[in-house]
């Protein structure tokens, strides 16, 4: 016969069923004779994430000394100039592109000035690669172990993996070699199950209709949804009173081991020079520009000469950056240094007595407009 159940017996609680730690309790796993070798050479653990270990590249040499560069032929370099006609049809291609802007402003409007100013936009990218080492697991499916008695775990940066593209970020995870042990489950200490919670282990759980009394209150018929006996079949274990558990998979014991996690960031710095026009910058940064200067390598070097002073200025404090952020946490495998020409163009028009402006940007002519005079409400009709 089963126990008479309390009115907690009718909760699920399922909060102990949490995600399981990253790793079991530190006196479970001794410590693998082959790991040693993984904290020489500079590693050290991340407050933030406990369990890993950062390690630190092994420090390369410089690539090849900076050459003196010519910017004659740069300078002379021109993106075309906008015309009045060309204002117009980019203010059309825009205004068409809005459900509640009107064309006839942009057709009628009246252009009195046009002020063009070319910018330099520079733009600094470092891909590098950081390698992450922590306990994971998995569960014991009875396969070989490359364990420690099969050698040396081999230290974090001598694996060789396939580098991803220059220049395009992604995270990969590989298994230690040599780094496995197989231990119990420390979430259910090796027996594959444990008692539902729902339930505690009885299987049935108090009818949440009649609350067990086996009738609803004020009427003689027995309850319908128990059929009379007052108790469910619980639903969290569907009456079995135990549950596979989550950690292991019911296999009773896991396989931990280390994995090498490794990151390819692509860090970006960007800069664009000053001008007088009033055009928001985030717009100018994302700008479509002509390229004028590409230098690619393993290592770049800071522009010294550039004849506008910001551009290098910022070429030394972008290359500074980058070195000081990553030169202890990631080795650089590619960097590259652009500066692009942005064209900017402020359009001013006169419409219906008054006077505004917009601005025409990058060389595929994107518009921001101030404040357009024939704007309109999103579903209303224009007659």
């Amino acid at each position: 016969m089963d126990r008479d159940l309390s009115d907690e017996d009718s909760v699920v609680d399922l909060s102990f069923e949490a995600e399981s730690p990253l790793a079991p309790p530190a006196e479970l796993l001794e410590r693998l004779p082959s790991y040693d070798c993984l904290f020489q050479g500079g590693a050290q653990l991340l407050p933030s994430l406990p369990g890993r270990q950062i390690f630190f590249p092994p420090l390369e040499a410089l690539g090849r000394p900076q050459e003196p560069r010519c910017w004659s032929s740069f300078l002379e370099h021109r993106v075309p100039v906008v015309t009045e006609e060309v204002a117009r049809e980019a203010l059309l291609s825009f205004v068409n592109s809005k459900c509640c802007y009107g064309s006839a402003a942009a057709g009628d409007l009246v252009i009195q000035e046009l002020k063009q100013q070319t910018l330099c936009r520079y733009r600094l990218e470092t891909f590098s690669e950081s390698r992450i080492s922590e306990w994971t697991f998995q569960p014991f499916t009875k396969h070989s172990v490359d364990g420690p008695q099969r050698g040396t775990s081999p230290r974090l940066w001598d694996i060789k993996v396939q580098v991803p593209p220059m220049f395009q970020e992604d995270t990969r995870k590989f298994q230690v070699p040599h780094s496995s042990l197989v231990k119990e489950c420390h979430k259910c200490h090796g027996r594959g199950r444990y008692k539902c919670s729902g339930c505690h282990g009885a299987g049935m759980v108090r009818c949440p209709s009649c609350c067990g009394a086996k009738r609803r209150a004020k009427q003689p018929r027995r309850c319908q949804m128990c059929s009379g006996s007052g108790r469910r079949r619980c639903s969290t274990c569907s009456g079995r009173g135990n549950k596979t558990c989550a950690t292991c998979k019911g296999e009773k014991k896991l396989l931990h081991f280390i994995q090498l996690v490794i990151m390819w960031k692509n860090s970006l710095f960007e800069f664009v020079s000053e001008h007088q026009l009033n055009c928001p910058g985030e717009l100018l940064a994302k700008a479509k520009g002509e390229n004028l200067f590409k230098d690619e390598n393993t290592m770049v070097y800071p522009l010294i000469d550039f004849p506008l002073r910001e551009i290098s200025l910022a070429s030394q404090r972008g290359i500074a950056q980058h070195s000081a952020t990553l030169a202890s946490r990631a080795r650089v495998l590619q960097q590259r240094q652009t500066i692009e020409l942005i064209p900017l163009t402020e359009v001013r028009y006169w419409y219906q007595g008054k006077t505004s402006v917009y601005y025409i940007y990058g060389t595929d002519h994107r518009v921001h407009v101030v404040d357009y005079p024939e704007q309109y409400c999103c579903g209303c009709t224009i007659i």
